[in-house]
């Protein structure tokens, strides 16, 4: 996209979140589900399809691109990011990167407007972080799999129209190799869903379990036509996912600083405003340095992942560095508050818990430690 009309894009996001979204949390927080009006006119200005190439109806962004438009819109309640979030992730991205052309001719367009919406149904009741020992099989029978589990924890499932299924295939291959992708439409007979889950934040964003019973899925809806190949096409979709996790980070610590200064500015003790005081003012210059690092980690990494590079241990670092970092910010912001920050009232409370979750998925802080520190290993022996 050129620069001209990606600016116009993001200016027009921009103001879709201040005038749209931002006066909107509240009616999520307490409704636990995000207006279907606004997820309309999410689809409108096409924010389903930012990772979706042209050709297929998306707006075919860079990572840099997707990235700045995140930060974006997670300036308003991470809620919002969740609608998308899976179709605009490996939903879509795992078909883009190995699908066969006629499964990118069949769902592309349909994801790339919001007219289906994708979930990734990777993690299971005893495989999470350990995404190599699931258990859900797929049982050729002619030219069906059938299909039995339960995966847990399923964002968007609620809305799913389709569901990237990761489902073991071969029983005789230990750990991911025995492994497959497959493309699931959520109507097919078999399944079923959980009771919604009740979480510590980020209402509005669904979440549930999702059974699948003797569902027979066609041989052909393998990603890419060929099996135990799954876990590989996952790991494609990773780094990816790991730069767009940094960006929510991001949008959600411009927010809090943005909340915490004006309040700073605002309250006053012993006479004068909080933000004279030079212990909130180092609260306020250690957020300041979290978010300049934090952007200009995911501005580099970004850049180094559109030329081609292999990121994999930078991906890593930054997804750790920045959901940490945001709970730091978080945490910040609260203090500054003081007693008001920890009342609904005010709505740090809410952003301290909401971005809790991002320090777990896409892979725990301790996972992307385990991730650089056998990186650099390697590098060394080598």
């Amino acid at each position: 996209m050129d620069i001209e009309t990606f600016e116009l894009l993001r200016s027009t996001v921009r103001r879709f979140v201040e005038e749209r979204l931002i006066p909107a949390e509240d009616q999520v927080d307490h409704d636990d589900a995000v207006p279907p009006g606004i997820v309309q006119e999410m689809r409108d200005l096409g924010l389903f399809g930012l990772s979706v190439p042209e050709e297929f109806g998306g707006l075919g962004l860079t990572m840099s691109e997707e990235a700045a438009i995140i930060r974006e819109i997670t300036r308003a309640s991470v809620a919002f990011r969740s609608v998308i979030g899976t179709t605009v992730g490996i939903g879509s991205q795992g078909i883009v990167i190995d699908g066969t052309e006629q499964q990118k001719q069949e769902w592309l367009p349909k994801l790339a407007t919001g007219e289906a919406v994708a979930s990734f149904a990777l993690t299971e009741p005893e495989a999470g972080s350990d995404a190599g020992s699931l258990r859900t099989t797929a049982v050729l029978e002619g030219d069906h799999y059938r299909v039995n589990g339960t995966k847990r924890y399923i964002t968007n499932a609620p809305y799913a129209k389709m569901f990237t299924l990761m489902a073991r295939t071969d029983p005789g291959v230990k750990g991911a190799g025995g492994i497959s992708a497959f493309i699931v439409p959520a109507d097919l007979p078999g399944i079923s869903l959980g009771v919604p889950d009740r979480k510590m934040g980020q209402r509005g964003a669904k979440t549930c379990d999702v059974i699948f019973d003797d569902v027979m899925v066609p041989a052909a809806n393998i990603i890419g036509g060929v099996p135990g190949q799954g876990f590989k096409t996952a790991m494609k979709v990773l780094d990816r996912g790991r730069i767009h996790i940094a960006a929510v980070s991001l949008g959600q610590i411009d927010r809090l600083i943005e909340m915490t200064l004006a309040y700073a500015l605002d309250r006053r003790q012993f006479g004068q405003e909080i933000a004279s005081f030079q212990l909130v003012q180092a609260m306020l210059a250690d957020s300041k340095v979290d978010q300049i690092a934090v952007e200009s980690m995911m501005n580099a990494i970004a850049a180094k992942f559109d030329a081609g590079e292999k990121v994999a241990l930078e991906c890593a670092a930054l997804k750790y560095f920045s959901t940490e970092a945001v709970g730091r910010v978080a945490d910040r912001a609260v203090q500054i508050f003081g007693g008001a920050g920890y009342m609904t009232e005010y709505k740090v409370e809410r952003f301290y818990r909401d971005v809790r979750l991002l320090r777990i998925y896409e892979g725990t802080s301790q996972i992307q430690q385990t991730i650089i520190a056998k990186a650099m290993i390697r590098n060394a022996k080598a």
